[in-house]
């Protein structure tokens, strides 16, 4: 299934919990995981239309920059739009068993 994938990185869990939240309810996208990339780091990754996934990172990216803190909690973010089947068998973007009965 080609789609988008999206995805935003964070330190911290409550902040990626936040995150994910923000995304999957801005828009018209399924959340198929999350990567511990190391220490606090977390990444979060959606799945969709490529306009949905722009407004569901873009939401995810607020919903960071409103956690009060004194540290920066706000990594990273990217989308791509097509990836390339070889990048779905090797990272963790794909829809899996666990996420099937929210792919929208």
């Amino acid at each position: 299934m080609p789609a988008a994938v999206g995805m935003v990185e964070v330190k911290g869990l409550p902040p990626a919990l936040a995150v994910a939240d923000a995304m999957v309810k801005a828009a018209n996208v399924t959340l198929v995981g999350y990567e511990k990339v190391s220490g606090a780091r977390y990444t979060i990754i959606v799945r969709g239309d490529v306009s949905e996934v722009q407004a569901s990172v873009a939401a995810g990216i607020d919903s960071v920059k409103r956690v009060n803190t004194q540290e920066e909690l706000f990594l990273s973010s990217h989308i791509i739009a097509r990836p390339h089947e070889n990048v779905e068998l090797v990272l963790p973007i794909h829809y899996t068993k666990a996420v099937e009965q929210f792919m929208r």
